[in-house]
């Protein structure tokens, strides 16, 4: 179960199913992501439990979720037992590392994602082969005059990634020994700001180092100004900025379309500066992901695009046919069986990635870079995490024998009791308590928002204000 803690109404549960260790899923099994690969992406959690998870409290509809996440796929490819899940598509661990794992995953209709953590492994070989044959001449004909530059279009691909790219860093985040990973983030304002993923920096939150290099091949020192697990969201500043930064235009992500084209920007398995480009598949798509450990997860209602996303991925941004950013690329979905990638190997794109709406990540930067820690709203009542398709119930007893319902919270105030099923927020299907915390995280404290729920068998619908929590802990 998930326990919703809000700041003043208590604290969050910690007690969830261990979450599977499907590396693209772990959102899927960041779990498996090698330690030396150089992206700090985060794999899904693996197979599904066969206990039963303790309720966690839904009190933030909430986060942080329980120290793992259940299994929500039930088997079969998209599921966290036997098939992959989608992967965070961050950092890159660094060669010399010993692997290390993300974990995630989606539900019913949440996918169980994997951070997009990749490893390189050795690195990339090449060979050039000198051509010889057995004719005595060449019919190379050389062409008169030089050639011409060629010009493109800010409008096409070329032109957007032209211009965008300068405002990307490839982000290496050291631990105080020397375990890391690489994986992406961009210019967020003037001052130094960059915007990333939590599970990128969370190496180097603690006694590490960071360092940004950008296109150019300029590298600066960075620090942590704040990170937000449950949203898989971090803010760094580079030390000594340099003049004349270029932020990247944000779109607007409420805005997007299924079908509307995307162009995403990374360092895939360490491969700077890479471009990719595809479509909006999908919206509002319910990811979970996790750190491996199944200590803490992830939840958000991503955008799905075809674009391809690998591990190092992690952190960048996903652009629109206007070079404005959309999302932040976060998770993969694998199709390898098992933990992420495979054995030591890393997992990589089959088409289906996951980016956090960008509307939703720039409030959240804005918090960060203003107080140093997330506000979550809440709804403050505890939720089980480990049932799926039926919506989500009210747990009968919250984390540590406390109440699944915080008195004088959101919940009470609206009448709701432990048993009750949420199956719509605002109209949106709600089929488990991780789709439920990622909707309500989609809102600012405050809100004012329907739920539809059961009760006995009979339906009901009430109007509910969010309340808040702050910080992870």
């Amino acid at each position: 179960m998930s326990t919703e803690n809000e700041g003043t109404e208590g604290t969050a549960a910690e007690t969830a199913p261990p979450a599977p260790s499907a590396p693209p899923v772990p959102v899927a099994a960041p779990e498996g992501t090698p330690a030396s690969a150089t992206e700090a992406t985060a794999q899904l959690p693996g197979p599904v439990p066969t206990s039963t998870p303790e309720p966690v409290r839904a009190a933030d509809a909430g986060w942080p979720p329980p120290p793992s996440l259940p299994a929500y796929g039930g088997g079969g490819n998209g599921g966290y037992g036997n098939g992959g899940g989608p992967v965070w598509g961050a950092p890159v661990p660094a060669p010399p590392a010993a692997p290390k794992k993300r974990a995630g995953g989606l539900i019913a209709a949440v996918v169980v994602a994997a951070l997009v953590a990749g490893g390189i492994g050795g690195g990339i070989g090449y060979f050039a082969a000198e051509h010889s044959d057995n004719a005595t001449g060449s019919t190379t004909v050389s062409a008169p005059g030089k050639a011409q530059e060629v010009k493109r279009s800010p409008n096409t691909v070329a032109g957007i990634a032209a211009k965008a790219l300068p405002s990307v860093v490839t982000i290496e985040a050291k631990s105080g020994n020397g375990d890391g990973g690489t994986g992406t983030g961009f210019i967020y304002d003037t001052q130094g700001h960059i915007l990333t993923n939590n599970h990128v920096v969370a190496e180097a939150a603690d006694g590490g180092t960071l360092t940004a290099t950008f296109s150019n091949g300029k590298k600066y020192d960075a620090e942590v100004v704040g990170r937000a697990q449950g949203y898989d969201v971090a803010v760094v500043k580079l030390k000594n900025a340099p003049s004349g930064l270029t932020p990247l235009a944000l779109g607007n992500s409420d805005q997007v379309a299924v079908g509307d084209s995307t162009i995403a920007i990374g360092a895939p398995f360490g491969l700077s500066n890479t471009v990719t480009t595809g479509i909006i598949s999908a919206k509002n798509r319910p990811v979970a992901s996790g750190d491996g450990s199944g200590s803490k997860a992830s939840y958000m209602s991503a955008l799905q695009t075809d674009a391809s996303i690998n591990p190092g991925n992690s952190g960048g941004p996903l652009l629109d046919d206007r070079g404005a950013v959309i999302g932040i690329n976060s998770a993969i979905q694998s199709a390898s069986s098992g933990s992420l990638g495979g054995g030591d190997s890393q997992a990589g794109s089959i088409g289906l990635g996951f980016a956090i709406p960008i509307s939703q990540a720039k409030n959240v930067a804005q918090q960060l870079i203003k107080t140093g820690q997330p506000v979550y709203p809440v709804i403050g009542a505890t939720v089980a995490m480990d049932e799926q398709g039926n919506g989500a119930k009210i747990s009968d007893q919250g984390a540590s024998g406390t109440d699944s319902v915080t008195p004088n919270g959101p919940a009470a105030k609206a009448g709701l009791k432990p048993g009750d099923v949420i199956t719509k927020l605002d109209g949106t299907a709600i089929d488990s308590g991780p789709t439920l915390i990622g909707t309500i995280w989609t809102h600012k404290p405050g809100d004012k928002v329907q739920l539809t729920y059961k009760r006995d068998g009979k339906e009901h619908s009430v109007e509910v204000t969010l309340g808040q929590r702050k910080g992870d802990s």
